[in-house]
């Protein structure tokens, strides 16, 4: 990619996105052409069509989507199938009709199946039964890796797919009702260690600037401590005890997102489709006027190859940020798929690794958050 080419980063307000725009700016890509969601909608299709038509973009980075932890994807299935559906489908054709150079499209290991083997190559996917709590979600990402396969081998673009593990990072989610499992962790553990010191200041603050339900800063303490019960952040006397989903058992892999955009980045800049093929097939050697061998799992898994079981996790930012209290696992809740480990030798062969550890990670995440 040239320094001075335009690049359009869709989705670049949330945790993906952002970190793709830090990582852009910083390499020194400046012709970056950004919309939120209130200036384009990418469900529109005659807002996309029309948006490509005036901004004419060379490289294209589909970091957009809508999505959630397990209790969101559990019961808004027909959100996460249309909306995903709908913007991928926009955005990649659109990119295919106005000569995109170069497009990623971001997914997500969810498409694995719930039984895949550990750790996870990409050539298992549609091997299994996916995990039925994300299955709408996992489900429309397969479409889009899908679909980029397709468009690369019908009408010779140059799309990539890639496959990123569990992200975490500066501007992720940490709303209670819909944050994924390491930002839910760490506000709770942030407010069950504030709760436990009677700091009602660190509270209230965190309240103010993002509300759980119609509880804010404003409400009492009354409100407040029903509201934190609710989401399990309990304090019975002097002790405060923070419920956790499940057993604790499944285990997660978890990589910092300003890591998995500088891998987006380093393919963008270095990886073209054929390369990724090649180790499949020998190219120079394939007529695409006869029989067409059989090309798929084009993607690639980004991660770290490491994981860890959500009971450690949960101990291990316990002690990063100094709470004192207990666990309650409950195990009425879901766990969910117990192992999910990506295989990243793929990239590792192409030439990146990931660069920042677990714990660094955890304490770097937990300053930008007290901080925001």
């Amino acid at each position: 990619m040239d320094k001075n080419a335009s690049i359009y980063v869709a989705g670049h307000t949330g945790l993906v996105g952002s970190a793709l725009v830090k990582v852009l700016q910083k390499k020194g890509y400046q012709n970056l052409i950004l919309k939120n969601h209130r200036e384009l909608d990418l469900t529109d299709s005659l807002a996309v069509e029309q948006f490509f038509k005036n901004t004419q973009p060379e490289y294209v980075f589909l970091a957009a989507a809508k999505v959630g932890g397990i209790m969101a994807n559990h019961l808004q299935r027909a959100d996460f199938i249309y909306q995903n559906l709908m913007i991928q489908n926009n955005v990649i054709h659109q990119s295919y009709r106005h000569n995109v150079k170069k497009l990623l499209f971001l997914g997500s290991t969810c498409i694995y199946p719930k039984e895949a083997p550990q750790p996870m190559p990409e050539d298992s996917l549609l091997t299994g039964p996916l995990e039925y709590t994300n299955e709408p979600y996992a489900i429309a990402k397969i479409a889009g890796i899908k679909m980029v396969e397709s468009y690369n081998l019908q009408y010779n673009t140059n799309f990539l797919s890639v496959m990123p593990t569990n992200l975490y990072g500066p501007n992720d989610n940490f709303d209670l009702e819909k944050s994924h499992v390491l930002p839910a962790l760490i506000r709770k553990i942030h407010l069950g260690k504030a709760l436990e010191n009677n700091d009602w200041e660190t509270i209230r603050k965190d309240l103010k600037k993002t509300p759980i339900e119609s509880i804010n800063d404003q409400a009492s303490k009354a409100e407040i401590l029903a509201i934190l019960s609710k989401y399990g952040i309990e304090k019975e006397q002097d002790n405060v005890s923070i419920e956790i989903w499940g057993s604790g058992k499944p285990k997660r892999e978890f990589l910092w997102s300003e890591d998995m955009a500088d891998a987006c980045v380093f393919l963008m800049e270095n990886i073209d489709f054929k390369d990724v093929i090649k180790q499949q097939f020998d190219l120079e050697k394939i007529n695409p006027k006869q029989f067409t061998p059989e090309i798929r799992n084009t993607h690639i898994n980004i991660g770290t190859g490491k994981d860890i079981p959500i009971k450690d996790l949960a101990y291990l930012i316990k002690e990063i940020l100094g709470f004192k209290g207990d666990f309650y696992f409950n195990t009425d809740k879901p766990d969910g798929t117990l192992i999910k480990l990506t295989n990243p030798s793929k990239l590792h062969n192409l030439g990146w690794k990931h660069s920042v550890e677990l714990a660094e990670g955890i304490a770097t995440i937990y300053n930008w958050y007290i901080k925001r």
